[in-house]
């Protein structure tokens, strides 16, 4: 059983037992480190039986079938379903910016997210890593396997802070780097970086990885509720702007926003990446039970 404080703001126990019957998805095929929980595509040397294949000098002569053989007089070589890990990372941004909206944070909506897609990971025996970035990668909890570490993975979640500026690129740079298995990786963040998604992107595009981002904003920054004479504050770098808030001001943002998410949900397709914008209005369960289920992440 799971003794943490945590489960109550990022996963309770009617949601784990929701979860537990899920798994993660991935499209294309990865070669793990062992033989783990989870079948392969490719034909390997386990247990389960899948086919068979005409001898050729050289193959391994344990896996060859002399049932057959006697009866033909032909050499065979049995063919086994292959068992492997898969790795799945969630990045997660807890940059200021993300410590913001109601009536929950884009980050606190963030962290549920990742709970939520690693506890499924662990139920099911993949190897789980979760790292928390701003300007780079700022924490991380990497290599998990197995529903025993859930609640290093909740606490480890509740315990991150959210702080600094947000720097993708220098992010998943790091990150493509340091890591170089491939794998699912998810990465959840409002993506309101000044310095552009494009390059993050290209670098985790680079390591052939099987790429979900998750855009995450606030209602009010979908449609803000401001009028009359402001003086804004970027609350990552202090920028400051006085501003006179208009009707026609306010439509202007919504439409360069709109643009902005198009343009990145395009940018996404072309590449082959799975883009999923949610305000954080849209319940956490639904999100993870129906709309990941529908871009295939999980079944």
């Amino acid at each position: 059983m799971i003794k943490t404080t945590a489960t109550t703001e990022l996963l309770d126990a009617e949601m784990m037992s929701r979860l537990e019957r899920l798994e993660i998805l991935t499209r294309k095929v990865f070669r793990g480190t062992m033989k783990g929980e989870r079948r392969s595509k490719r034909r390997g040397e386990s247990v389960e039986f899948a086919d068979y294949r005409n001898y050729v000098p050289g193959d391994d002569l344990r896996f060859l079938d002399w049932n057959i053989y006697a009866r033909l007089d032909r050499l065979f070589l049995k063919l086994f379903l292959e068992e492997e890990d898969l790795h799945v990372s969630v990045l997660v941004d807890v940059s200021k910016s993300m410590d913001w909206g109601k009536p929950v944070t884009k980050g606190l909506y963030a962290k549920r997210v990742a709970a939520g897609l690693g506890y499924i990971g662990l139920c099911n025996f993949d190897r789980v890593s979760v790292y928390a970035f701003n300007d780079d990668l700022a924490y991380e909890m990497a290599g998990m396997r197995g529903r025993r570490l859930t609640s290093r993975l909740i606490d480890f979640l509740e315990n991150v802070s959210f702080d600094g500026t947000s720097n993708l690129a220098r992010s998943c740079k790091h990150y493509a780097l340091r890591h170089p298995q491939r794998g699912v990786v998810i990465v959840i963040s409002d993506f309101l970086d000044k310095n552009g998604y494009e390059q993050g992107l290209r670098y985790l595009l680079g390591r052939e990885l099987d790429l979900y981002v998750i855009q995450v904003l606030s209602p009010d920054e979908v449609d803000p509720e401001l009028v009359g004479d402001l003086r804004l504050k970027d609350v990552e770098d202090s920028d400051i702007a006085e501003v006179t808030i208009t009707r026609a001001l306010i439509n202007r943002y919504k439409q360069n926003l709109k643009a902005y998410c198009e343009g990145f949900k395009e940018y996404c397709a072309r590449r082959g990446i799975s883009y999923l914008f949610a305000t954080t209005r849209v319940a956490f369960d639904q999100l993870i039970l129906n709309y990941l289920r529908r871009k295939g992440l999980l079944k």
